[in-house]
């Protein structure tokens, strides 16, 4: 989904985010009190990867790198950067963590390649919420989330206003 097809837009600030990812890792903690290692998914995953790997104690930290979609389209998921697979294995008390699960294409490369890990996402949309073993929020799929990386503070319109025709001679 595009950004400006989206008609409805989540605005996650810096202190929410890091509440959010303190939570998932509570969550985490609750399902397994030790982890081998911690995979991020990249770009997105990093952030949480490394509050969680903190929340968690966990000090072996690898990354995947995947690109599957941009602001404007939804494309193959393709991996760019592989994991130390002699390390990890078939991912057996392994996380993986990503800042979201929009259609699940990322997910599915993952299962693919670690059949065994554990996928955790801070944020989850309906199409991808199967893949994810874990996450914090539910998100609806036409919601575009906006991450504190990707926004700058400025005014904006309010919600009702996108729904009101403009006025003439406005």
């Amino acid at each position: 989904m595009s950004e400006t097809s989206s008609p409805k837009k989540f605005l996650v600030s810096w202190d929410q985010f890091h509440r959010d990812c303190k939570a998932l890792a509570w969550r985490l903690l609750e399902k397994q009190d030790s982890w081998k290692g911690l995979i991020a998914i990249t770009r997105g995953g990093l952030i949480p990867a490394g509050i969680i790997a903190r929340e968690l104690e966990i000090r072996l930290v690898d990354t995947i790198c995947i690109s599957s979609y941009d602001d404007q389209k939804q494309r193959e998921a393709v991996i760019l950067k592989h994991f130390d697979q002699k390390t990890v294995g078939d991912g057996e008390g392994w996380l993986v963590i990503d800042d979201l699960v929009d259609t699940g294409n990322t997910a599915k490369v993952i299962q693919r390649v670690l059949p065994k890990a554990h996928i955790a996402t801070v944020y989850a949309k309906p199409s991808g919420e199967p893949l994810v073993g874990t996450y914090v929020t539910w998100v609806s799929q036409d919601t575009w989330i906006y991450f504190p990386w990707d926004i700058d503070m400025q005014p904006t319109d309010p919600i009702a206003s996108a729904r009101k025709p403009a006025a003439i001679g406005a």
